[in-house]
């Protein structure tokens, strides 16, 4: 089975629970375990909070992009903003790396989401926005390929 949805919002902060609670919401049709589901969640609101805060660095002028793709029991998660991209994604990627310390961000957003999903492809280019794909394979479809 073949499912997807696609959503956008304002690049506000208070959007990103609902973005979170939505592509559970979706997601949960493919009976995710609790721990999958928290995971999920959690890569999605990491990623949505990066778009909005360095994206596009607290401007509510910004759309947050969201696709979802279910293919089996697969999940397939697109993340875009149009905001002011990454110039060193290399350096981004880096553990306890941000570039708001003033605003005390943690710098573990791509950490978080390279541990709990099983592929994840960033593409940034300055001033053109960012776009990061995740997949993650559900523990039913894990057991199948081992």
């Amino acid at each position: 089975m073949k499912n997807e949805m696609k959503i956008q919002f304002s690049a506000l902060s208070q959007n990103e629970s609902f973005a979170r609670v939505t592509v559970a919401a979706f997601i949960a049709q493919l009976d995710p375990t609790v721990d999958e589901l928290t995971e999920i969640k959690t890569v999605v609101s990491e990623a949505v909070t990066n778009a909005i805060i360095h994206g596009y660095e607290n401007s509510s002028d910004g759309i947050v992009y969201i696709e979802v793709l279910l293919d089996e029991d697969t999940v397939k998660l697109t993340i875009r903003d149009k905001g002011v991209g990454i110039s060193d994604l290399n350096e981004a990627r880096q553990p306890l790396f941000t570039s708001k310390p003033e605003l005390e961000r943690s710098g573990m957003g791509f950490t978080i989401m390279e541990n709990f999903m099983d592929e994840v492809e960033v593409i940034s280019e300055p001033s053109y926005g960012t776009t990061i794909h995740l997949t993650k394979f559900l523990a039913k479809n894990k057991a199948v390929i081992n």
